[in-house]
């Protein structure tokens, strides 16, 4: 199999369900968003990481891919083939924050993104996370989504946010609060 089609020569795109759109469709720029963050997400896991970490940011990928396919399959599709994102996945999520933040300081200041490379990262991943997040929430408002691929991508952003607090604290790196002055 060829990786080049020459399909989007054009400027579309085909999805899952098939059919094709525009590739500035707002579909192709919420799960082209996703794709980069997953993308990103491969950065940090290349970086110096806690195992455990890296344990849990192979799921993230794995649940991101599943997101994408989601939000590249619109609702009335016959693609009982995907599955979509569910509340098992933002369960996880919430989880994986409590195991987490039973090992953080409480949170009391804004802090600054950076630390380790890992940590930098995850916060930059947070901020695509964001913009996945208001290129999704703007898709909804044109078409259906799934149930739960809004909350899906706002807890998402959390957990980035605690995931990188949380390998600065594995690798002793103390965090910068933000400050007026």
């Amino acid at each position: 199999m060829k990786i080049y089609t020459k399909k989007g020569d054009a400027g579309q795109t085909s999805l899952f369900s098939g059919g094709s759109v525009p590739k500035t469709h707002l579909r192709v720029e919420a799960y082209g968003t996703v794709d980069e963050l997953n993308s990103l997400l491969g950065v940090v896991r290349a970086a110096d990481l806690s195992q455990r970490a890296d344990s849990w940011l192979n799921e993230a990928q794995r649940q991101l891919f599943r997101l994408g396919a989601d939000l590249a399959t619109p609702m009335d599709a016959k693609a009982d083939w995907i599955t979509r994102i569910d509340a098992g996945e933002i369960r996880w999520l919430e989880d994986t924050i409590d195991e987490m933040t039973a090992e953080l300081e409480p949170l009391r200041n804004f802090i600054l993104p950076g630390g380790t490379t890992a940590a930098a990262t995850l916060q930059l991943s947070r901020a695509v996370c964001r913009r996945a997040e208001r290129l999704a929430v703007g898709l909804a408002r044109q078409e259906e989504l799934g149930d739960h691929v809004i909350a899906y991508i706002n807890r998402l952003s959390d957990w980035l946010f605690t995931l990188a607090r949380y390998e600065n604290l594995q690798a002793g790196e103390p965090e910068t609060k933000w400050s007026v002055h």
